[in-house]
């Protein structure tokens, strides 16, 4: 079977204007996607320069990527650690006390692979508070993570997972309760 390529077309999709994304893709490889451990509070400001809304005691380590920084909201005490990749073509949510280990991968767009246009798919994501993702992680389109819920290392999100509940495989299923002890 032959593809026409001319019936790709994904014009519906405007994450806002060309100058704005074209400054952003150079702040984001200059800033945030490298190897150099840059001033964290330097990182935060151009965050919210650029439309952000980022809490107090965020922690963003070297190597992370971040589509577009108008649809991200990051909560109080949050670590993202090397690596981290958030394609967030439209919201991702991330609460309170929230850990995205390194190679963490956030993904909110996908394609309809039964229509010959490949229409693009979005679907925002809620990380809730204490949220912990482990490192290699994937969490897909249109997930939310329920409060102090654990996506083990390597597994993928294709659900909502359940609060205090651990997941672990690829797709990600429920393996036990998360408890949690008291700091007494």
């Amino acid at each position: 079977m032959k593809t026409n390529l001319k019936i790709y077309n994904n014009d519906w999709y405007q994450p806002g204007g060309a100058l704005k994304r074209t400054l952003w893709l150079v702040a984001n490889a200059l800033f945030f996607n490298n190897g150099l451990a840059l001033f964290n509070g330097f990182k935060l400001f151009l965050l919210r320069r650029f439309g952000a809304k980022i809490g107090e005691g965020v922690v963003i380590k070297p190597s992370v990527s971040i589509k577009y920084p108008w649809f991200l909201t990051i909560g109080n005490h949050v670590w993202i650690g090397e690596n981290v990749w958030i394609d967030n073509l439209t919201d991702v949510h991330i609460g309170n006390h929230v850990c995205l280990s390194q190679g963490v991968m956030l993904l909110t767009g996908n394609h309809d692979y039964t229509k010959p246009s490949f229409d693009l798919i979005i679907g925002k994501i809620i990380l809730e508070d204490g949220v912990w993702l482990g490192a290699q992680s994937v969490v897909c389109p249109g997930i939310t993570c329920g409060s102090h819920a654990v996506l083990a290392v390597n597994s993928t999100a294709t659900k909502n997972l359940e609060a205090y509940s651990i997941y672990q495989g690829n797709p990600a299923v429920k393996v036990r309760d998360r408890k949690i002890k008291s700091l007494n």
